[in-house]
C-alpha cells in the first residue's frame, strides 16, 4: 500500500498521531521536500526519509517534476511494496504531485490511503479570522494566469514562492484590481514564532523581502473596489425591472438598431482621434447594446449573454483551424480565405444569390448623414420646403456630370458624396427612412439578380460567360415580376 500523509501548515502541533505512526512504521519514507518547518521535528523519531528536492534544481518546470515524483513512488511501492510519502499541509490541498500519483495508481491497480491533515487553508482561516462560509477562492499562483478572479469572494493565492513569481501574481491581479487595493500577506500562517501576517497595497507584493515557499496572499471581498461584467448585467436587468427607466423598459430589439451603429461609429472617431479616454467610454456604450439586446433575449426567453459568448466562442474557433485545429497557414490571405470558405459552409451557400442576401443590408452612412442634418436642422439651418431640398438633388446631379469625365478623382468623389447626402435631405423631409429605402432597393435588385442566375442555369448557361446585352434583356423581365 501506499500512504499519503500531510505535515499540515508548518507547526508540529498541526501534525496528526496518525501521520506520525505512519512515518515510523513504514518501510521506505520519501518527503516531497526537506523545506518544511515539521521536518527538524520529525527528525526527534528518526526517522530515515529521502526527499524530492534536487528535482527542483534538475528539471524545466514543476509539472515535469510532479510527474517524475509520482512515477518514483509508483516504482519504490513495486520494488519495497510499502512506501510512505509526505507532503506539506493536507495532501489533496494544492498537491499536483498527490493528484499524479492518485491516477496512477488507479491505472496500475495500486492500493492507495489518503490520511488528512491540516491545511495550509485551514491556518490561513485562522490566521485571518475569515469564515469560509461567505466564500473563498483558492489559486495556486503557478495557475493564475488561467483563473477568473471575483470580487465576491475571499481570495487566497498560494505558493508565491519567490519575488519572481510574486511579480507575476500582483501582474495578474492589477488586471481585475487596482494598484492601490489592500490585500494580506501572509508567511508562515499557524506557525508560532514564524508567522507573519500584515496588510499591504498590492503593488507593493513583490517588494516584501520575507518572500518564501511559506508564502500566500489573501484579497478580501469588497463589493464596490472595481466593476466587472456581471455588474453590467446587474445594472441592466434593474434597468428594465419593475422599478428601472421608461424609455429602457419600452425598447426592444428593432428600436435599438440605430443606436448599435451609431455607438459603433463613435468607436471608430475614437480610434481615429486615438483617444484612449474617449475608446473607453465608446467601447462600453457598444457593450452596454449587446448587453440590452442579450437582456431582451433573456426576457423573451430565447437567448441570454451566455448564449451570445458561447455562440461567439465557438465560432471563433471553428473559423480559426489554423490556431484551434490542424490546419496550416502561412499568411493573412490564406485565413482569409479559409473564413469565406468556412463561412460558406456553415451558411449553406449555393450561389452567388445566396452570398449577396446575406450582405448587411444596413449602409451606416445613410444613419449618420440623417442623424447630422436633423442636428443642423435645429439651429435653423435647413431648407423650408421639400422642393429646395429637390431642386438641391438636380444641383448636385448636375455637377456630377460636370466632373466624372475628368481624372480629378477627389473631386468626383467630393461630387458624388454630395448628391447622395442631398438624397437624404428629400427623404428626411417625406418621413422617409432613407436606408429602408436603399434596403427596398437592394432587395429588388437581388430579386432581380436571382431571376438572372436562374434564368442562365435553366439553358445551361453560367453568368460570367454571358453578355451584359444578355442579361439586361433578362433584367428588364425581371423587372416585369418585381
Amino acid at each position: 500500500m501506499i500512504k499519503v500523509v500531510g505535515l499540515g501548515p508548518g507547526s508540529k502541533e498541526a501534525l496528526t498521531l496518525g501521520t506520525i505512526e505512519v512515518l515510523k512504521t513504514a518501510k521506505k519514507v520519501y518527503l516531497r521536500t526537506e523545506k518544511h518547518p515539521t521536518v527538524e521535528y520529525l527528525k526527534e523519531f528518526n526517522i530515515e526519509y529521502e526527499t524530492f528536492d534536487k528535482k527542483y534544481d534538475s528539471m524545466d518546470n514543476f509539472d515535469e517534476v510532479y510527474d517524475s515524483i509520482a512515477n518514483d513512488i509508483i516504482k519504490e511501492y513495486k520494488e519495497s511494496g510499502d512506501v510512505a510519502y509526505a507532503v506539506p499541509g493536507h495532501p489533496l490541498v494544492a498537491e499536483k504531485s498527490v493528484n499524479n500519483l492518485i491516477r496512477l495508481c488507479k491505472e496500475n491497480s495500486i492500493e492507495l490511503k489518503i490520511f488528512p491533515a491540516v491545511s495550509f487553508v485551514d491556518a490561513m482561516i485562522e490566521s485571518l479570522r475569515i469564515d469560509p462560509i461567505e466564500g473563498i477562492k483558492i489559486i495556486d499562483a503557478f495557475d493564475i494566469k488561467n483563473q477568473i478572479l471575483d470580487k465576491r469572494l475571499g481570495t487566497i493565492v498560494t505558493q508565491v514562492y519567490n519575488g519572481f513569481i510574486a511579480s507575476e501574481v500582483k501582474l495578474a491581479l492589477l488586471e481585475y484590481y487596482g494598484d492601490e487595493e489592500e490585500i494580506y500577506f501572509v508567511r508562515a500562517a499557524g506557525i508560532e514564532g514564524l508567522e507573519s501576517v500584515r496588510k499591504i497595497k498590492l503593488y507593493e507584493l513583490d517588494r516584501q523581502p520575507d518572500i518564501d515557499y511559506l508564502t500566500s496572499i489573501f484579497i478580501p471581498k469588497k463589493l464596490n473596489n472595481t466593476k466587472d461584467f456581471y455588474d453590467l448585467l446587474s445594472i441592466m436587468e434593474r434597468l428594465r425591472g419593475e422599478d428601472g427607466c421608461p424609455w429602457d423598459r419600452e425598447q426592444d430589439h428593432d428600436s435599438l438598431k440605430k443606436y448599435l451603429i451609431e455607438e459603433s461609429y463613435e468607436v471608430l472617431e475614437a480610434i481615429e482621434e486615438k483617444n484612449d479616454d474617449m475608446l473607453i467610454e465608446e467601447l462600453g456604450d457598444v457593450l452596454f447594446q449587446i448587453v440590452f439586446h442579450a437582456q431582451i433575449g433573456k426576457e423573451e426567453g430565447f437567448f441570454n449573454i451566455n448564449d451570445v459568448i458561447k455562440g461567439i466562442c465557438d465560432k471563433m474557433v471553428e473559423r480559426h483551424p489554423h490556431v484551434f485545429g490542424e490546419v496550416k497557414v502561412s499568411s493573412s490571405d490564406e485565413v482569409l480565405d479559409n473564413w469565406d470558405k468556412i463561412k460558406s459552409k456553415e451558411k449553406g451557400y449555393n450561389s452567388h444569390t445566396e452570398e449577396l442576401k446575406h450582405v448587411a443590408k444596413t449602409l451606416p452612412s445613410l444613419i449618420k448623414a440623417e442623424k447630422i442634418q436633423k442636428k443642423a436642422a435645429k439651429v435653423g439651418f435647413d431648407w423650408n420646403r421639400v422642393e429646395d431640398a429637390l431642386d438641391k438633388v438636380l444641383e448636385e446631379f448636375y455637377e456630377v456630370k460636370d466632373v466624372y469625365k475628368n481624372n480629378n478623382r477627389e473631386k468626383i468623389l467630393e461630387e458624388v458624396g454630395d448628391l447622395i447626402f442631398a438624397v437624404v435631405n428629400v427623404a428626411r423631409f417625406l418621413d422617409i427612412d432613407p436606408e429602408y429605402a436603399l434596403n427596398y432597393t437592394i432587395d429588388k435588385f437581388i430579386y432581380r439578380f436571382e431571376y438572372i442566375e436562374r434564368s442562365a442555369e435553366n439553358i445551361g448557361v453560367k453568368m460570367e460567360n454571358m453578355t451584359l446585352e444578355e442579361m439586361d434583356q433578362l433584367w428588364e423581365k425581371a423587372k416585369k415580376n418585381k
